[in-house]
């Protein structure tokens, strides 16, 4: 018996301040798809509805007006903080989820549908700011204790975590790939048997790619600076050094390959923060790949990327790949 043919439905949502776009390549049924395509879509809306710093119902915003006491949180809530924490211990505090109330002083405090602004809570004194070391966790309880007034920032995982359930609701399909806003998971193959094909943005010219990967079956994440600008200083972006209040000034943008999106949203953000040398003994000790676009235009490859490459040369000549 011949093999059903395999079609492409492309579905697309505004949800968690960017527009995600889902791919599935399938012989199934269309009914079948378009089931788990509105499942997938509503695993973002409820990472959103628990993380959002911006809307004050959050779970998220709800955690923070109680200081000193361990409050019972749901399963996403724990797990994007537990997450978020770990790796801030790896770094040392360079990646640090209490930014938020120091995000807020930058402009970043209205919900990108309403625009209303979001309270933030105040620091212990107007001379010292919370850390990640102000937060504590029972997995016992699955509870979170906030020892200072503070803010939590989840941008750095929660997106990732989304689209990770998400491809949890898509894996029966042959093929799919989730974009949401610089974090995509690619699976399978495409309509035609071959892998998915993912172009990496040009920091500095937002129409063009600077080159393609080949890859299946992975998380693909990317951060930079170019999408979201201060309002208050315009040498600042979203992504800020935790004890500086300042964004990098040398990197562009960092993509992280990892098995999930939560890691690979992560550690892209964290490879804005560090030098050059320090991201690659980083992402090399956790065993990642990643493409490290330098404000002097240098492409730093890291681990296998450079096996992921369709094009093992850039497209433009100006580009240094070391």
């Amino acid at each position: 018996m011949a093999s059903r043919r395999r079609k492409r439905w492309t579905q697309a949502r505004l949800l968690m301040g960017t527009i995600v776009t889902i791919q599935v390549s399938s012989s199934e049924d269309e009914q079948a798809v378009l089931q788990s395509l509105e499942r997938a879509f509503a695993a973002f809306r409820a990472v959103e509805a628990v993380c959002s710093r911006f809307d004050p119902t959050s779970e998220l915003m709800r955690l923070t007006r109680t200081v000193g006491a361990f409050v019972p949180v749901s399963e996403i809530l724990f797990q994007t903080v537990q997450f978020a924490l770990a790796v801030a211990h790896r770094t040392n505090g360079l990646f640090d989820p209490t930014v938020g109330r120091r995000l807020a002083k930058l402009g970043f405090h209205q919900h990108y549908l309403t625009r209303q602004s979001v309270q933030t809570v105040d620091g212990p004194n107007a001379h010292q700011e919370a850390s990640y070391q102000d937060v504590e966790i029972s997995t016992e309880k699955q509870a979170i204790c906030l020892h200072n007034p503070l803010t939590l920032d989840l941008g750095a995982v929660a997106k990732g975590f989304a689209v990770d359930l998400a491809a949890q609701e898509l894996r029966r399909y042959e093929g799919f790939i989730i974009d949401a806003g610089g974090d995509l998971y690619v699976s399978g193959t495409n309509d035609e048997g071959a892998p998915w094909l993912v172009g990496i943005r040009d920091p500095f010219v937002n129409t063009q790619t600077i080159c393609t990967l080949e890859v299946h079956d992975m998380a693909v994440c990317t951060s930079g600076g170019y999408e979201r600008r201060s309002t208050v200083d315009k040498q600042a972006h979203h992504i800020i050094y935790p004890h500086t209040n300042r964004s990098p000034v040398d990197v562009a943008s960092c993509t992280v390959l990892a098995p999930f999106a939560m890691l690979a949203d992560a550690f892209s953000t964290v490879g804005m923060l560090l030098d050059i040398p320090a991201s690659i003994d980083l992402f090399d000790s956790e065993h990642l790949s990643s493409l490290i676009i330098t404000n002097d235009k240098e492409i730093h490859l890291t681990g296998q990327m450079e096996e992921f490459l369709d094009d093992k040369s850039s497209s433009k000549g100006e580009w240094r790949i070391t």
